[in-house]
């Protein structure tokens, strides 16, 4: 395992899609952090973070010498009348682009934010698994690997509900170990159960009081993210020790992705964000040296 396959994510430098998330980071800082630090690759980021552009997006990742992952999609994907087929054909010709390879979905509630959802019934559920294998086959079609990413907040957050993925579709799984824990999924044990489905990886370790906080309903998730709820690797909760181990085990080729989710008031100063990051890359360097 070398660098290669370690990415890092605007959102642990606090870039986000969440309207009024907190102050926003510019690319050209984001960036020539990641690549300071030591990371080769990175997700995309947010609609607006990277120009719009697949050609000109691509020329911003080449300047700062980063390969592109693809990245975190939210898609309403529960609602029988809306088909998300037209908007993932867009972002594919992004993804050509910029050689991008894994499509990153999530199964958002059509609200604004994490901090509620609806209930999804039985038709809303058909009609959600049935475009999680829709979107598996054309992203397929364009040498892409579709996954999809378990998200507090969203349709597919807790257990049950991911297994219901698992049993009803053919989708590979992004290990998201932060939002898994909150969900109330012990990612480490769906590691051990399920390596097999699992092709991409976010790797966040949690503050477990703040997430209980947030599973009983004594915080809203923006609150606990705003608290620290997410630490960097090694300093939480998550058995990420474990979990690597699982998936290695498995002959795990995906990317590791580094994300601590991060609420920035204003802009940092002195390394602000980034000092947590190298912190988590020291980490898992010494885990994968193992």
């Amino acid at each position: 395992m070398t660098d290669q396959r370690i990415a890092g994510a605007p959102i642990s430098w606090g870039v986000c899609e969440v309207p009024g998330w907190g102050f926003q980071l510019p690319p050209s800082r984001v960036l020539a952090e990641m690549r300071d630090v030591g990371m080769a690759a990175t997700e995309l980021g947010p609609d607006g973070f990277l120009p719009a552009e697949p050609g000109a997006m691509a020329e911003v990742l080449s300047r700062h010498h980063l390969q592109a992952v693809g990245g975190f999609t939210p898609l309403l994907l529960h609602v029988a009348g809306h088909d998300p087929v037209p908007e993932v054909e867009k972002l594919l010709q992004a993804y050509a682009a910029t050689g991008s390879d894994v499509l990153v979905l999530s199964a958002v509630s059509g609200l604004d934010g994490y901090d509620t959802r609806p209930a999804l019934d039985d038709a809303g559920w058909l009609t959600l698994l049935t475009n999680l294998d829709r979107l598996t086959d054309l992203a397929a079609e364009h040498g892409v690997r579709a996954v999809l990413h378990p998200h507090v907040g969203t349709m597919v957050e807790n257990g049950e509900e991911v297994q219901r993925v698992l049993d009803g579709s053919s989708i590979a799984l992004c290990l998201d170990t932060g939002h898994l824990l909150i969900g109330g999924t012990d990612p480490a044990e769906l590691t051990r159960q399920a390596p097999h489905r699992i092709a991409h990886a976010h790797l966040k370790d949690v503050d477990a009081r703040l997430a209980g906080q947030v599973q009983s309903g004594r915080r809203t998730y923006t609150e606990a993210v705003g608290e620290g709820m997410y630490r960097p690797l090694g300093q939480g909760d998550v058995d990420i020790e474990a979990i690597i181990g699982h998936l290695r085990g498995h002959g795990y080729d995906g990317w590791y992705v580094l994300e601590q989710d991060t609420i920035l008031t204003e802009e940092p100063r002195g390394e602000g964000p980034l000092t947590d990051v190298r912190a988590s890359l020291e980490h898992l360097h010494t885990l994968l040296r193992r």
